[in-house]
């Protein structure tokens, strides 16, 4: 179809091939934070062989032996990307475990007035808590911890260091430490605000691509009802021959066929909907309907499908529970039931069933559309499949699936479908037997497929 003049063209949205996101970020920090702390580590070699005689060989060899493995545990996680921040908090938490046992492991006291080898480290210990824990909790630790060293310095077991030589180091330890969490605070935030801007960009865009596909759509409706409809209204007006009538006959006929064409015509734009979004749209609707249905649902997975196929299953669910309460009859006998199901793959499978009046569906005329166009086609067309199996006296089950299951054709079962005497033996409450008076309630039924329209658009959480 030609566009129109004054419809626009679909917005375009260039993104980035690797824009920035938030995981990205926290993937760069915590390996340079892991390979930093490999560095700092090698950097204490030199003052651990100078003080490691004065401490317990067995601490001395557990604590050094925790720590590098820390690190190395550390580094390696970051790089494949599992376990990070428990990791990183392994390597805070040694640290200090390392810190506050260090004065019961010193055996010769003395004053001392270079810094304990564990001081070198201590930055490492603040960065991977930065990495491991929440921006309060890092900031708890960047102080606390260079306190507790800074405590520990002036007592004999820490080598008797004045106190402003302490507080000296404590506070470097502080104001290096800070500058590290501020770093990785901002860039954190940072890269969340871009999140954030791409999902409000895409969000816009999805709805902007919907916007002019449904411009799109009311177009060629409009055009339809224009150069066929109306023409055909007209013509039908200004029959006065038989000639005339028949002519307007097949314009009908004609316009009636653009319509369905329009109609089974979906504009694609991309969206999806999960399926467990669906599936709680349909057990919602049930809930609300009078007589409720009895829902069983069972694990309709994570996966994702075209919006138009979850309208489609949507809207052909509700409308058959809505037919079943208004036709099915009003016995409380009645059982109805929804049952859901994933099915591979990665799709649904939605029952409706009651065991009310059922309907026959031969009976129903050939210029009735309700049940061809409104529930099999629709979904047909979205690339799902639809079963209907019913007779008077013998209830009705409407069971729409996606994606549609090439072992088996998609139908409309009616009683002539069933297996006559000489398959199985007779059941209370068989079909009628052909050439018996059709039951009026059935046509009512049939009737009341007619009302399954096009449905509510299915509301859920809608990924692009």
């Amino acid at each position: 179809m030609a566009s129109s003049p004054g419809l626009r063209s679909a917005p375009q949205l260039k993104l980035a091939r690797n824009p920035i996101s938030l995981k990205q970020v926290d993937k760069v920090l915590s390996r340079s934070v892991a390979v930093g702390g490999l560095v700092f580590g090698a950097q204490t070699v030199g003052a651990l062989m100078s003080q490691v005689k004065q401490a317990s060989p067995l601490w001395a060899t557990i604590v050094v032996s925790a720590l590098c493995a820390s690190f190395i545990l550390a580094l390696v996680l970051s790089i494949i990307g599992r376990f990070v921040r428990t990791a990183h908090g392994i390597v805070a938490g040694v640290y200090v475990v390392a810190l506050l046992s260090w004065p019961f492991a010193v055996l010769h006291p003395h004053i001392d007035t270079d810094n304990y080898w564990l001081y070198f480290i201590l930055t490492v210990g603040t960065s991977t808590a930065a990495i491991a824990f929440s921006t309060r909790a890092a900031s708890v630790y960047l102080f606390l911890v260079p306190i507790a060293y800074g405590v520990i310095r002036v007592t004999p077991a820490g080598g008797s260091a004045t106190v402003p030589l302490a507080a000296l180091d404590a506070i470097y330890a502080i104001i290096l430490g800070g500058a590290v969490i501020v770093i990785i605070t901002m860039l954190r935030q940072t890269a969340s605000n871009v999140d954030g801007a791409q999902s409000t960009a895409l969000e816009r865009y999805g709805h902007a691509v919907r916007q002019h596909a449904t411009e799109v759509e009311r177009v060629q409706v409009d055009s339809i009802v224009h150069d066929s409809v109306l023409t055909t209204l007209i013509s039908a007006a200004r029959a006065y021959t038989p000639e005339a009538e028949e002519l307007a006959a097949v314009m009908a006929g004609n316009a009636i066929g653009h319509l369905h064409d329009a109609a089974l015509v979906q504009p694609d734009d991309g969206t999806t909907i999960r399926l467990r979004a669906i599936a709680k749209r349909i057990t919602d609707a049930a809930a609300t309907m009078s007589p409720p249905f009895r829902v069983r649902s069972g694990d309709v997975g994570s996966r994702s499908i075209p919006m138009s196929a979850g309208e489609a299953v949507y809207s052909a669910a509700v409308q058959a529970m809505v037919n079943s309460v208004q036709h099915a009859g009003d016995s409380p006998e009645i059982e109805r039931r929804v049952t859901m199901k994933g099915v591979r793959p990665g799709g649904i499978e939605v029952e409706i069933s009651d065991t009310g009046r059922g309907f026959a569906l031969e009976a129903v005329p050939t210029e009735r559309l309700g049940v061809r166009i409104s529930i099999v086609e629709r979904v047909t067309n979205s690339g799902g499949s639809v079963s209907i199996v019913s007779a008077p006296n013998q209830g009705a089950v409407v069971t729409v699936r996606w994606p549609l299951d090439r072992n088996v054709a998609t139908d409309v079962l009616d009683e002539s479908d069933a297996p006559d005497e000489s398959d199985e033996p007779d059941e209370p409450g068989e079909p009628d037997e052909p050439g018996e008076p059709v039951d009026q309630d059935a046509l009512d039924d049939a009737d009341a497929l007619d009302a399954i329209g096009s449905g509510s658009p299915v509301d859920g959480e809608v990924t692009k």
